[in-house]
C-alpha cells in the first residue's frame, strides 16, 4: 500500500473514469488530509486483522495524485514473477518506483515489463484492468481505453492463464474503465454486476466460465457498483482466516442476503473511504497490490 502525500482529483484520468467527482469549491489540502485519514484507518484495520501489510510513503516529487492505487502499475505472481504495466495517464507513469521494485527483487525474480507499450499508446493497468482467478488460472478483462485486448491476452498467455475478454459499459453506455469496479473473484465466490455486460454472448461467456470453476455468483446492481460494491477483495491473515475487504460505502449498499452470501467466504472487513472514492474513482481493492507467495 502507498501512503498518500498529494492525493487529489486527477484531471488526466477523469475522461475515462466516470467514478471521479470534483466540486467547484474543492480544497486540495483538505482532500489530502481526509484521504490520509481514511488510508490510516483502513490500513490499521487490515493490520489489526492479522493481515500482513507493507506500506511505502508516496514522494512529494514528482506529483502523483493517484499513487494510493498501486495495483495499477505492479502485480505480483507465484514463482517470483513481477509485472509492470503501461498506464494511460502520463502523470500516473511516475508511480513506478525503482526503490519499491528493489525491495521485492530477488535473484530469481522474473520481470515482465509491459511499460514500453506506452510508446505505442497501448495500455493495461494491472489488477484494475485484469481480475485474476488465481486458483483456477483464468483472467478476466473488459475492453476500455485503459485495457488493450492484445496486451491482456499476451500477458495471460505468459502467466499460463486462460483469458476471458468482453465488453462492459455503465448506465450511459460508456466503457467501464477498470474491470475490478464491477467484478471481484475470491475462492468459491464471485461478485458481478451482470447488467454491465450488455452483449448476451459476452455475458454467457463470463457466467459460464465462473460457474465452470465452481464460483457462487453474487450479483450486484448498477447502483451497488456505483457504490464500489464490485471493488472488493479476499485476503487472508497469518492464521489463514479469510476476510472479504471493501469500503464502508460498498458494505452499506449490500442487502441482507448478499451479506449472508459473502459471510460464507470470510469475515467482512470494511472501512470508510468516501474521499478516496469520490476524488480518485477507486476503492478498497485498488489500494492494495497483493503479494503472492
Amino acid at each position: 500500500m502507498i501512503r498518500p502525500t498529494n492525493f487529489g482529483f486527477n484531471s488526466q484520468t477523469a475522461e475515462s473514469n466516470s467514478f471521479q467527482q470534483k466540486a467547484a469549491a474543492d480544497n486540495a489540502e483538505m482532500i489530502q488530509s481526509k484521504a490520509l485519514e481514511e488510508f490510516e484507518a483502513f490500513s490499521k484495520k487490515l493490520i489489526a486483522a492479522g493481515i500482513d501489510v507493507i506500506i511505502f510513503d508516496d514522494t512529494n516529487v514528482p506529483h502523483t495524485p493517484d499513487s494510493i492505487f498501486p495495483n495499477n502499475w505492479i502485480s505480483f505472481h507465484e514463482n517470483n514473477v513481477l509485472v509492470l504495466y503501461p498506464m494511460l495517464a502520463e502523470n500516473r507513469r511516475h508511480e513506478r518506483r525503482s526503490d519499491i521494485l528493489s525491495e521485492f527483487k530477488k535473484s530469481n525474480t522474473v520481470f515482465i515489463d509491459l511499460s514500453k507499450f506506452e510508446n505505442k499508446k497501448m495500455y493495461l493497468e494491472g489488477t484494475g484492468s485484469i481480475v485474476f482467478d488465481y486458483t483456477n488460472m483464468v483472467s478476466y478483462a473488459n475492453r476500455s481505453p485503459r485495457t488493450d485486448k492484445m496486451l491482456f491476452e499476451q500477458l495471460s498467455k505468459q502467466l499460463n492463464f486462460e483469458s476471458v475478454f468482453f465488453n462492459a459499459v455503465d448506465q450511459k453506455g460508456n466503457d467501464i474503465y477498470h474491470t475490478n469496479v464491477f467484478m471481484c473473484i475470491g475462492i468459491g465466490f464471485a461478485v458481478l454486476c451482470s447488467d454491465c455486460i450488455t452483449d448476451k454472448n459476452d455475458l454467457e461467456k463470463v457466467v459460464d466460465s465462473l460457474k465452470s470453476t465452481k464460483h457462487e455468483i453474487i450479483y450486484i446492481s448498477y447502483d451497488q457498483m456505483n457504490s464500489f460494491a464490485g471493488n472488493m477483495y479476499q485476503l487472508y491473515n497469518f492464521k489463514g482466516e479469510s476476510f472479504v475487504v471493501m469500503s464502508e460505502q460498498a458494505f452499506k449498499s449490500l442487502n441482507a442476503n448478499q451479506i449472508k452470501q459473502l459471510e460464507q467466504y470470510g469475515k467482512l472487513l470494511h472501512s470508510p473511504l468516501y474521499t478516496i472514492e469520490q476524488y480518485g474513482g477507486g476503492s478498497a481493492r485498488c489500494m492494495m497490490a497483493d503479494i503472492k507467495t
